[in-house]
């Protein structure tokens, strides 16, 4: 994984998968959730559902290197999971 350019690792039904905040990954959070400005998405951010944490998952899993098929066909812990978006979105809201 390359941290600098916002990529972290998740083990997704057995294999380390790549997850990363793109631009492209970031507006379709914030279209799916119908947020408009960045703080509401922040707020959104902050009480995630196991639904949101589904949606989020996809959208950094295509921004990364796969299709939230990936997810919906595997097993995943939702604490890594949840580690990993707060993560992701550290990194790549960090530059």
């Amino acid at each position: 994984m390359n941290a600098a350019r916002g990529e972290v690792g998740l083990v997704i039904g057995g294999r380390e998968r790549r997850l990363c905040l793109t631009l492209g990954a970031l507006a379709e959070i914030e279209a799916a959730f119908g947020c408009t400005r960045m703080s509401e998405l922040d707020a959104r951010m902050r009480a995630l559902s196991a639904a949101d944490l589904s949606v989020v998952l996809g959208a950094l899993l295509r921004g990364g290197e796969g299709t939230k098929a990936v997810l919906d066909a595997s097993a995943v812990s939702p604490g890594a999971a949840a580690g990993a978006v707060a993560e992701a979105f550290r990194l790549g809201l960090a530059s």
